[in-house]
């Protein structure tokens, strides 16, 4: 097995022992960059300097018996959206192609801790608003699995680095779905950890009541070790949770004997791809012969598109179009030039640096937000969302964890889906849900179908039960391994 290929709990008592170099890994790491990534696009820039000389630093502390931290020497890539001090943050847009940010986010100063190398920054749907990273500046990401299909979004190049080999590790952020589906499309693992357990500074907010940063790798013990390193709280994020972070690798191989796992007849309906289907029944059958009951319950309000689409949507357009206000030529990013008045910039400064889908949802948010419609839209969705929230807690009182698909289908076609916004749109009917009620959800590889794409599993579990949510899909992946 090359470097590059296996994971990161494989990789640590190698580099520990000094069977490894940090400088080789890294190294091997950018040379599987150079060699795919002209085909597949799933990174915006690269720090090779930087990284190699990162790496440097950690092999000579290593010689020295040095305290180091437990991502020690393992390849990271970040999501393009999370600020790093002196490097891009392009968000995937125009307006911020040449962005350099003065500050590192925490979960990046976190990482920095654990002595993880950062190799560079993802590319992504532009400010996290899309379903497949067919809406960034620098072009599309393609799926490892099949050029020909999208890797999900909007944190598809996250997922793509990871399953091409291109990185140990990555992180992404989840508003709808942005980790859990791309993860499921390109047959890695991603989690949305519960809102709050993971701290927002310096991340570039599109919808901030959503919005939360998660791990996407290789491997379910992956996934734990690299929670481990960015949960916790920090003041300088309001909604931060002030509880302690569990140990998540400590329980995480104790089986699943007495847990209860629960299916929703709403998320299967006859619509639904049979294979997908097929793949979700399964695993929950797997899950029952390795100990698990598993129980019926309802989500009549959280189960159905109709609602949870329509609030997601509405919430987040509402909150981006406040939230990318910022970027109006004078403070930073991309100004108009010519001779224009200040009015004259503002308009044509956001018109040549948006793309059509962020211009889509900032009016469409500006619209629920206005006077006259705001009690119709906006109001009525955030009413919605807490019956959509009532929904999960009274379905996690009678089991531990919930299954689920992550997407209808699996990848579709590149450009199959782009001249029709609300098909788009559906992709996030597993996954939307979950952050309108801020929950946990992790999704994890099962299947391949007939056309050989990846078919991922959604497990959900209450707000700050990661522990356990990994446990559960643990014993998934042991299944499938």
């Amino acid at each position: 097995m090359a470097l590059n290929e296996a994971t990161a709990h494989e990789l640590r008592p190698r580099l520990q022992q000094r069977e490894v170099t940090a400088r080789e890994l890294v190294q091997a790491t950018l040379d599987r960059i150079d060699a795919v990534d002209g085909q597949i696009n799933a990174f915006i820039s690269i720090d090779a300097e930087g990284a190699l000389a990162h790496a440097d630093e950690i092999d000579r502390r290593r010689v020295k018996n040095e305290p180091l931290g437990p991502l020690a020497g393992i390849p990271l890539a970040l999501k393009d959206v999370l600020c790093v001090q002196e490097g891009r943050t392009t968000c995937g847009s125009k307006i911020l192609e040449h962005y350099i940010a003065p500050y590192d986010a925490t979960a990046v100063s976190q990482l920095r801790a654990a002595d993880a190398i950062i190799i560079g920054k993802t590319n992504m749907d532009e400010f996290a608003m899309g379903s497949s990273c067919e809406n960034s500046y620098f072009g599309p990401t393609l799926n490892p699995r099949d050029p020909e299909r999208v890797p999900g979004g909007s944190s598809g190049g996250s997922a793509a680095a990871v399953a091409a080999d291109e990185t140990i590790l990555a992180l992404g952020t989840d508003t709808g779905g942005s980790v859990r589906q791309p993860a499921g499309y390109c047959g890695v693992v991603g989690l949305k950890p519960t809102y709050g357990r993971v701290s927002r500074y310096g991340l570039v907010a599109y919808a901030s009541s959503l919005d939360q940063i998660g791990p996407v790798s290789k491997d379910v013990e992956d996934t734990a070790l690299l929670l481990q390193a960015i949960a916790g709280h920090d003041p300088r994020d309001s909604t931060s949770i002030d509880l302690p972070v569990p140990n998540y690798l400590a329980g995480l191989k104790d089986g699943i004997k007495g847990l209860k796992v629960g299916l929703a007849q709403e998320h299967f309906p006859a619509g639904l791809d049979a294979e997908v289907a097929t793949a979700a029944q399964s695993a929950a059958a797997t899950l029952a012969n390795a100990g698990a009951e598993l129980v019926d319950v309802q989500l009549p309000v959280a189960g159905h598109p109709e609602y949870c689409i329509g609030t997601y949507y509405l919430i987040a357009m509402g909150e981006a179009s406040a939230n990318l206000t910022r970027y109006d030529g004078v403070k930073y990013g991309h100004r108009a030039k010519g001779d224009l008045n200040l009015q004259e910039m503002y308009l044509r400064t956001r018109s040549e640096g948006f793309g059509e889908e962020v211009k889509r949802r900032i009016m469409l948010g500006t619209y629920a937000l206005s006077a006259g419609y705001y009690d119709a839209y906006y109001r009525k969705a955030q009413q919605v969302r807490t019956l959509i929230r009532q929904d999960f807690e009274k379905a996690f009182t009678t089991c531990d964890i919930l299954l689920s698909p992550v997407a209808p289908t699996t990848a579709f076609r590149l450009g199959e889906q782009t001249d029709d916004p609300l098909q788009m749109y559906l992709n996030d009917i597993y996954t939307a849900s979950v952050n309108l009620a801020g929950i946990p959800g992790i999704s994890v590889p099962y299947a391949n179908g007939a056309d050989g794409l990846p078919i991922g599993v959604q497990l959900l579990a209450p707000p700050l039960e990661e522990a356990k949510l990994l446990r559960m899909a643990y014993a998934l992946e042991r299944t499938t391994a």
